[in-house]
């Protein structure tokens, strides 16, 4: 597929009625920064085993809705990069919202010749003590990843060009969890080899969901370190299931 001036973003959801209404209107907000405007930026939502309405209200945005049944996230995140036609291409939760500026950003960044792609910073759109903490163990155990690749290896919503998307061999269908961290490890160890950087969004950001605490509690991942380890370990179909896929 050849690379058009095209930005695609990327949006897997499942069951995500309640959010994916902010999470386009979002985009929209960001495409209508560019200098073309929002025809330069298509949206793909890829609809995971969807039982509620969020393809209905994806496709009342304009969105291109591809249907898909696996339980592997990796492989919902790979379906919907396959399906767009963007050479640069954005991928963002849909419980996640993107700052006004983040796709003038994501394409100044990545023309500038200096970047392989990166991620985004990320706030919760609640904040407690036991929300911060959790944050702060979590990227305490993170801390190998970044050691191993010797860089500070940022997610979020994730930005790069196809090509090296393609090149770097997509998201590992192979893992359950930490997926999104794999995958940047990988993009920056293509980057090492080209001479360019992984990198973070420096002025844009992404607002995300804290529902995941709404649901166990604020503190649930530091009470339950031993579930949290096995989540880590991105193959353990059982700790992901009742983290992730069961949990609705």
């Amino acid at each position: 597929m050849n690379e058009t001036p095209l930005i695609s973003v990327v949006i897997p959801a499942h069951n995500e009625e309640k959010y994916i209404a902010s999470c386009l209107e979002s985009v929209k907000r960001a495409a209508a920064r560019l200098n073309e405007g929002s025809d330069c930026v298509e949206t793909v939502v890829v609809a995971n085993r969807c039982t509620d309405r969020t393809a209905e209200i994806a496709r009342s945005f304009g969105a291109e809705v591809v249907e898909n049944d696996a339980r592997c996230i990796a492989q919902v995140r790979n379906a919907g990069v396959r399906a767009s036609r963007g050479g640069i291409v954005v991928t963002v939760d849909a419980d996640s919202a993107m700052s006004e500026l983040a796709l003038c950003e994501v394409r100044e960044m990545l023309e500038s010749g200096r970047y392989i792609g990166g991620g985004t910073p990320t706030r919760f759109d609640r904040m407690s003590v036991g929300i911060f903490f959790s944050a702060v163990y979590v990227a305490w155990n993170l801390i190998p990843v970044m050691l191993r690749n010797k860089a500070a290896l940022s997610g979020g919503m994730f930005w790069f060009y196809r090509r090296d998307f393609e090149a770097a061999g997509g998201f590992d269908e192979s893992l359950v969890s930490l997926e999104d961290m794999d995958f940047a490890a990988r993009l920056n160890k293509l980057g090492v080899s080209m001479g360019k950087k992984y990198g973070t969004l420096k002025k844009s950001y992404i607002v995300t969901s804290a529902r995941k605490f709404d649901m166990f509690g604020d503190w649930y991942l530091i009470r339950n370190r031993k579930l949290t380890k096995r989540i880590f370990t991105g193959r353990d179909r059982e700790a992901a299931d009742a983290f992730y896929y069961d949990v609705r």
